[in-house]
């Protein structure tokens, strides 16, 4: 069954969910898995694309967008529409709803911050998950 981690960052913490899925996807490639970011739009995903590239001096995470980067090479794709293509080991979902796929993932991470439209949404979620029984856990960031 999938594993859900909520990610809720501080009210005052100094980064916002992007920087923490940054973070977090850095972490994951370097434990040798396989991260799909799904994103809101094609716009958010670029953003994402962008962010991987400038997160951190020094950092590098091969990255690509879904559709465009070869997946058998690449360790994190990006995406914005209800595929995920062949990806199913950790899903970073920044979109207000829960995927429709994300059941085939281990794991998925569900990044919250201080915006009250994302706080919104990410109670949703955590309902949704909770009410179908997924296994669950909650970690309180304050970077």
């Amino acid at each position: 069954m999938t594993q859900v981690d909520f990610y809720i960052l501080d009210d005052k913490a100094r980064i916002n969910r992007y920087s923490l899925a940054c973070r977090l996807t850095e972490k994951i490639y370097h434990q040798g898995r396989r991260v799909f970011i799904h994103t809101v739009s094609a716009d958010e995903a670029r953003h994402m694309e962008r962010l991987l590239w400038t997160f951190r001096q020094g950092s590098f995470i091969p990255h690509g967008l879904l559709g465009s980067a070869d997946a058998t090479t690449t360790p994190v794709i990006i995406g914005s529409s209800g595929d995920a293509g062949e990806e199913q080991d950790v899903l970073i979902n920044l979109a207000p709803e829960v995927p429709n796929f994300f059941s085939r993932f281990s794991r998925v991470a569900e990044l919250i911050d201080r915006e009250p439209e994302v706080k919104r949404s990410g109670r949703e979620r955590f309902r949704f998950y909770r009410n179908r029984g997924y296994p669950m856990n909650t970690h309180n960031i304050d970077l």
